[in-house]
């Protein structure tokens, strides 16, 4: 299961700094992906929590810092200029040119209007094209006939509001795939790829790989897949989970998707930003994201454990080339890189699907992270002129040399024991968070040989 977790903050007229109150769940959470003898299903199942509190979406209308959202609500509010800021993105870096492709199921009833509304709050053009594409046929958006709709929902302006938010000058295609069974999900990736819509793609799903036993085909369907996408010099991404290692199985779980070697899986962490005395903000330090853990969860972990970031072993693949000499491991582990994703270091994405209940929610998860890192490596095609195509094997290239400690920030802080067995970051590689989250100035000096180095 790869799921986000969000909080809400509402908008309305009530005044600034209200009262919290706890929200339905969307949705209960899974020990793993639901199993059949002909499919595995993905699933996302957030968390939701509600903060009645007043932020206009109005052009430009944003004016909460992060530190008045940990003071006022005890979790961190982060903006797509912010983070653009915390990783070091180029102000001319957007992705101009550069198509990201974004695969979900079941879509957004309102995902147009929402995207428009969280442009207007942060201040971002809307992006060049968007196109949602519906290669099996356009499901109806019923919520009471399956509650994993709602979250498929959110899942969507999640991904589409991140990549945006990012990357603001980047074509965006939709493919939405007319419902989570997994062979719906790998037809929808097989259209993208089949017709190279774009050259990276995010896929914010999961499933532990347990879930595939005795169902084989499934995995080589989309093995085939990725195949044909690597082949094509497409990026492909995938969340590594947000139950910690083990995702709800009795021993540590990789997740599939993100254990193919032909996916670059990204984990999670809490990302802490820094802001100057003239309100400009930078990287300030990250530890992997583990709200189980008391003592690394952030700012008082005032609403408890949301969740951790995956990351595990394979049982499906052996260690690719790039990985070896580098993680210990005979088995393909993920993660491969990390990005934020604690609810406590939130970014902000807006619903419209919720009726009364619409408004900018705190949102985390590596879900968070899949979409980013798609993202990002549409900047680094832009600045290289040309689709760096798989990625793992260029950022394992990196590691072990003078460029490491640029390009990354080295997470070694904490583990993913989630509630069971789990994995310690440390020094360099590591499981819970890979090699590490993105200096983007500084890997696009790297892997593109731009000018635009800095630090």
């Amino acid at each position: 299961m790869s799921a986000r977790s969000r909080w809400k903050y509402m908008s309305g007229a009530v005044a600034l700094g209200g009262s919290l109150a706890l929200a339905t769940a969307v949705g209960a959470p899974a020990s793993g992906a639901a199993q059949s003898t002909s499919t595995v299903t993905y699933n996302v199942t957030p968390i939701a929590r509600q903060a009645v509190a007043s932020q206009g979406a109005t052009p430009g209308g944003w004016t909460l810092t992060p530190s008045q959202c940990v003071s006022q609500f005890g979790l961190a509010c982060y903006t797509p200029s912010e983070l653009r800021a915390a990783y070091n993105i180029p102000a001319t870096s957007n992705g101009a040119g550069q198509t990201i492709v974004i695969v979900d199921a079941y879509g957004s009833p309102t995902i147009r209007q929402d995207l428009a509304t969280y442009d207007a709050e942060f201040g971002i053009p809307a992006p060049p094209a968007f196109n949602i594409i519906y290669p099996s046929g356009s499901p109806t958006y019923n919520p009471l006939q399956d509650h994993s709709e709602v979250s498929w929902a959110e899942e969507t302006s999640l991904d589409v509001q991140q990549v945006h938010g990012l990357a603001p000058a980047a074509t965006i295609d939709l493919v939405v795939a007319p419902n989570n069974a997994g062979n719906a999900l790998n037809n929808a990736v097989n259209y993208a790829v089949s017709n190279h819509l774009g050259n990276t793609l995010s896929m914010s799903y999961g499933a532990p790989e347990a879930a595939f036993a005795g169902n084989n085909n499934q995995v080589a369907q989309a093995t085939k897949i990725f195949e044909q996408a690597t082949s094509e010099n497409m990026s492909l991404f995938a969340s590594s989970g947000d139950s910690g290692a083990t995702e709800g199985e009795s021993v540590p779980s990789a997740l599939f998707p993100a254990s193919s070697p032909l996916v670059t899986s990204v984990g999670g962490t809490n990302l802490f930003i820094k802001q100057s005395k003239n309100g400009t903000y930078s990287y300030g330090s990250e530890t992997t994201w583990n709200d189980s853990v008391a003592s690394e969860c952030p700012f008082g972990c005032r609403y408890g454990a949301f969740g951790a970031t995956g990351g595990a072993p394979s049982v499906l693949f052996s260690s690719p080339s790039y990985q070896q000499g580098v993680t210990g491991y005979s088995a393909r582990t993920t993660s491969d890189v990390s990005f934020n994703a604690s609810v406590y270091t939130a970014t902000m994405i807006y619903l419209g699907f919720l009726g009364s209940n619409n408004g900018f929610y705190f949102f985390g998860g590596t879900s968070e992270g899949a979409p980013s890192w798609s993202a990002i490596t549409s900047l680094i095609n832009q600045a290289a002129g040309h689709p760096l195509g798989q990625m793992n094997p260029r950022l394992y290239a990196i590691y072990g040399t003078s460029a490491y400690s640029n390009d990354f920030h080295d997470i070694t802080q904490g583990n993913n024991a989630f509630y069971g067995p789990g994995f310690n970051a440390g020094t360099g590689y590591d499981i819970p968070t890979g090699l590490g989250s993105p200096d983007v100035a500084n890997l696009i000096s790297t892997l593109a040989g731009s000018t635009s180095h800095h630090k």
